[in-house]
């Protein structure tokens, strides 16, 4: 006859979260208490939203490409009126080309 198997008293793995620690003047902590309240959630969550927004505008204003206006017009002139391909420019558009049509079809492309 089997026996059932043993069952394991440890709890299901919960996530493993890293911890961020800051020191702040009593009237910045109050101020930062304040505003949770306001929103209706708790200071810890108040802070990790507050630095997320933080972060994920920064990291896109980074993103961002800003041109003076004379870079804007050669920008923009360089687009509408590009050079002609030169030889060496020749030379590597017929080498892709090659490097390409060898290339096995993937996908049904």
């Amino acid at each position: 006859m089997k026996t059932a198997a043993p069952v394991s008293k440890r709890k299901t793995a919960r996530p493993r979260y890293d911890r961020l620690e800051a020191r702040v003047s009593p009237e910045l902590k109050e101020l930062l208490l304040d505003a949770a309240a306001m929103r209706g959630i708790t200071l810890s969550d108040f802070l990790i939203n507050s630095a997320h927004d933080a972060a994920v505008q920064t990291i896109e204003q980074h993103k961002i490409i800003r041109l003076n206006r004379e870079a804007s017009i050669q920008f923009a002139n360089a687009l509408l009126r590009p050079p002609r391909p030169n030889a060496r420019l020749k030379t590597a558009a017929r080498r892709y080309l090659q490097a390409v049509a060898r290339q096995p079809q993937e996908n049904g492309r």
